[in-house]
């Protein structure tokens, strides 16, 4: 079990980082990556391998500036050459082709497989490295707050089956992993208390902890989110403004894994 590491932000809630039960992720599965493609074409695929190499760098490294990285402008120019197999799936796969749309029209997800060593050796030219062992699990404490609506995102909660749909997509991309309490497990703490728990409160509903909390404001057309992650007795804030819950949370994922991954400041 990994030491403790606590997650506080400003949608309302919290999260709460552990180890994942399941043994760390299989190689050949975190060097993989996969993106959306029109057709299986040429053109359409050479973008979906760039695509791909910046989600599985990201993914194996948990380090979110590398896509912003000057040198990786001659890397996607090549990164055909980095791609060891893929492979196609039709989306709309069972469903007739209509009207006169072709084959090469529809989307289909493209999965690329690397090898560890070519991945490893890409980081290290862009100075970065692989982020070796078990990826956290996050226990996702939350309160909603949208006008005059206001309730605790729970395991059990029907109002909140989309967020937690959006928080367990979010953290697919870098092979973290998402659950969320029960109603029971709250130990007595509402929408408010949640926001204003101190981390040792945090601490006592889970080994590895932290928190959110996500405002809808008008003004900004969207969620505002502060976040916070203590790690290692050093704390650290990120936010955005002016998103979908959908974006809130993968900003949310992002930030720990580049804290977690020992890749410093989101």
């Amino acid at each position: 079990m990994a030491g403790v590491s606590r997650l506080v932000a400003g949608l309302a809630g919290l999260l709460f980082l552990g180890v994942a039960p399941a043994a760390a992720e299989a190689a050949s599965e975190l060097y993989l990556a996969q993106t959306i493609v029109t057709g299986t074409g040429e053109a359409n695929r050479e973008i979906g391998f760039k695509d791909c190499l910046d989600k599985v760098l990201v993914k194996v490294s948990g380090d979110q500036r590398l896509t912003q990285k000057p040198e990786m402008l001659a890397l996607r120019n090549k990164a055909a050459d980095f791609v060891q197999s893929f492979r196609y799936r039709d989306r709309l796969e069972g469903v007739p082709i209509h009207d006169e749309q072709g084959t090469h029209d529809r989307p289909h997800d493209l999965t690329c497989l690397y090898k560890p060593t070519v991945v490893d050796k890409l980081l290290a030219q862009l100075g970065s490295k692989p982020w070796h062992g078990e990826r956290p699990l996050i226990a996702v404490f939350i309160t909603a707050e949208q006008g005059a609506q206001h309730f605790v995102l729970t395991a059990d909660e029907d109002r909140g089956q989309s967020m937690r749909e959006s928080f367990a997509n979010a953290t697919a991309p870098l092979s973290v992993y998402v659950s969320f309490p029960k109603a029971d497990q709250l130990a007595g703490l509402d929408d408010k208390a949640l926001r204003t728990a101190d981390m040792a409160k945090l601490d006592q509903l889970a080994r590895q902890a932290g928190a959110d909390s996500i405002v809808w404001n008008d003004k900004e057309l969207g969620w505002i989110a502060d976040w916070r992650l203590a790690e290692d007795g050093k704390t650290y804030q990120w936010q955005v403004r002016g998103v979908s819950f959908d974006e809130a949370f993968r900003v949310a994922v992002k930030g720990a894994a580049q804290i977690l991954s020992g890749n410093g400041q989101p």
